[in-house]
This record gives C-alpha cells, structure tokens and sequence, in this order.
C-alpha cells in the first residue's frame, strides 16, 4: 500500500477504536455494540479494493483484539475484520462513485451480519460460549440496525477522504466527492436527482447564452 494510504488508514482506525471504546462500549445499548471500527474498514475497502481491504481489516482487528478492556483471543478480530475487508473490497464500485444507497447498505447489513457470526464462530472453535447466554439472533438484529443507523455518518466521508488524500480524480477540491457520496447514502435519491437536473439545464442554458455572445462579439471559443 501507499504511505499515505497507510497514514491515512492507521489514523482514521485508531480514532474509530478509541472512539468505540471509550464512547459507544459505555451506551450500555442492548445487544451488540455500534461498530464503528468495522465501518471504517468498510469505508476504505470500497475505496483500496479488496487486497487494501484485508490488510486494513488486519490491522484493525489486531489493534481492536489488543486494546483494553479486550477478553478475547489475540488474533480472533483480526482474523474476522480481514476476511470482512476483503469481501467489501470486492463490492467496490467500478466507476469509483456510489450511484445508490441501496449498494452500500447491504454491504454494511451483510458486513455487520457475517462479523458478528464469524466473531461467534471463532469464539465456538477456541471455547467461548457467550453469544449463546446473549442470543445469537438478538446480537445480529442489534449489529445490523446500530451499524446501519450509524453508516450514513461514517462511511460516505471516510471514501470521500480516502479518495481526497489518494489525489483520485474523482475528488475534486471542492469537497464535491463527500457531497456526491453523502447523497447517496442519506436520501432516496429523488429529490437530489432533480435538482442536480435543474442545476444542469441552467448551466447548459448559460453555456449557450454566453456561446451565443462569443459568436456575435467575433470571439474564437475553443
């Protein structure tokens, strides 16, 4: 990976985890916890891919197994989170921008499910057996709906900044990209769409208007 990819990934992780463990661990919420982590490897996956998304996943599992008040395993998120960020990898889109929200929804509902089942599964194999006092079906029902509530806020700006500080063309330095995500996520699409048509039949209305008065000025437009 690029330096400044990895700068960019260890810092937004480690402000996640702290984030998730002094803040969102302390809710007392029932069920699972928001997993603020895990949507942040799911922001960067969508953007670096799927080989970029294991090895963030990694790390950041390995950083969320060895913080404090950690009682599992070392090596039992990380393991999880790098399959996770790989899978999400795949989901990438092809043209770089999220047409839809309804894409990255189900990767957050898919990716918040296959965790917390992964999470139980290594914790079966190695003898721990606390999602079963828990409920298992509660623990994905709680996962998916905090994490989904909480995706809308977190993940459109983390590839928005991810593709900013990875100078991608489609970040422009108007924070156009963040605008262009953020809509995808927090609204039906209906009401933006329509604007952004207007919006375009103005600027194509100015663009013929000033056309016009380059033509009859003798002005030479390129």
């Amino acid at each position: 990976m690029k330096f400044n990819r990895i700068l960019l990934s260890t810092a937004l992780v480690v402000v996640a985890l702290v984030i998730q463990v002094s803040v969102l661990a302390r809710l007392q919420l029932p069920g699972a916890v928001p997993d603020l982590v895990l949507l942040t490897v799911l922001g960067l996956a969508l953007v670096y891919g799927p080989v970029g998304g294991c090895l963030i996943g990694f790390g950041a599992g390995l950083l969320a197994d060895l913080a404090p008040p950690a009682d599992h395993a070392v090596g039992r998120y990380a393991l999880v989170l790098c399959v996770i960020g790989y899978l999400a990898g795949l989901a990438r889109p092809d043209n770089g921008r999220l047409k839809s929200a309804s894409g990255p929804m189900a990767v957050v509902v898919v990716a918040a499910v296959g965790t917390t089942l992964l999470y139980a599964g290594v914790g079966a194999l190695v003898g721990d057996t606390a999602a079963r006092h828990v409920g298992l079906g509660f623990l994905l029902f709680t996962a998916a709906v905090y994490d989904l509530l909480l995706a809308p806020f977190t993940v459109p700006m983390i590839m928005a900044l991810a593709r900013k500080v990875d100078n991608d063309p489609l970040a422009d330095a108007g924070g156009g990209a963040a605008t262009d995500v953020a809509s995808g996520w927090l609204s039906s699409g209906t009401g933006l769409r329509i604007g952004n048509q207007r919006g375009g039949l103005l600027v194509k209305a100015a663009r013929g208007r000033a056309a016009r008065a380059g033509r009859i000025k003798g002005v030479k437009r390129l």
